[in-house]
């Protein structure tokens, strides 16, 4: 990846043209082989361990955002962590903070609350299990965090083959993918996809030529 970075800023982009978020992983969720940081150390020092390597891999002196993967096992772990990421936005190593994997709105109200630096986005599987997120959705919205959905096509595949989606990819000439994303970043979701076929790509980034209605989104909307 930070290759990729330093090829593309070779090629006429800047830095302010790419938008970086990685993420501080506790040694449970990490493969054991590839731990980037003392898994012996403090909380504190796992963190700047885990900066410090992002920052040297992707080859950039700042982190557009830092993920917390997930809350503790504890609030009060949770918090410790979270006040050890916001040092490094005071020094401008890190621009932005978020969470990941965070599915109990109690959680994330408590962080929101005792965060000197707000959460500016969290980042969820988007799927039935968790019935999409809605309350999680709703304090996102009222607080102005970025609410990122991942598993977007490979946890819906309901959703994909639904006669709704296959109507409206017609009737749009798009596909049914194209749908899903348009569908969620007109309500304020922002999906994350990985690819490497250049077709699916530019996809994607096509979503933005058309737009859904609101009749549209309602049938969609029923569907989660």
């Amino acid at each position: 990846m930070g290759d990729g970075v330093a090829a593309s800023l070779k090629q006429g982009l800047t830095r302010a043209d790419l938008y970086l978020q990685t993420k501080f992983t506790s040694p449970s969720g990490q493969d054991p082989k590839r731990i980037p940081y003392d898994p012996m150390a403090p909380l504190a020092e796992q963190i700047a361990q885990s900066v410090a390597a992002s920052l040297k891999n992707l080859q950039t002196d700042y982190l557009d955002c830092v993920l917390l993967h997930s809350p503790m096992p504890a609030m009060t772990q949770t918090q410790s962590a979270w006040h050890t990421l916001e040092s490094f936005v005071d020094t401008g190593q890190v621009r932005q903070l978020g969470i990941s994997n965070c599915y109990n709105r109690t959680d994330l109200e408590r962080l929101y609350e005792t965060a000197r630096i707000k959460p500016a986005f969290i980042q969820n599987r988007f799927y039935a299990e968790t019935n999409y997120d809605r309350d999680i959705r709703d304090f996102c919205r009222q607080h102005q965090i970025i609410y990122q959905s991942f598993w977007t096509l490979s946890a819906n595949p309901h959703l994909l083959s639904h006669k709704t989606m296959s109507a409206l990819a017609s009737a749009h000439h798009r596909t049914g993918p194209q749908i899903l994303f348009r569908f969620l970043t007109q309500i304020g979701v922002v999906p994350l996809t990985g690819t490497k076929s250049e077709t699916h790509m530019r996809e994607d980034l096509a979503i933005f030529d058309f737009e859904l209605t609101d009749e549209e989104r309602g049938a969609i909307d029923a569907l989660l």
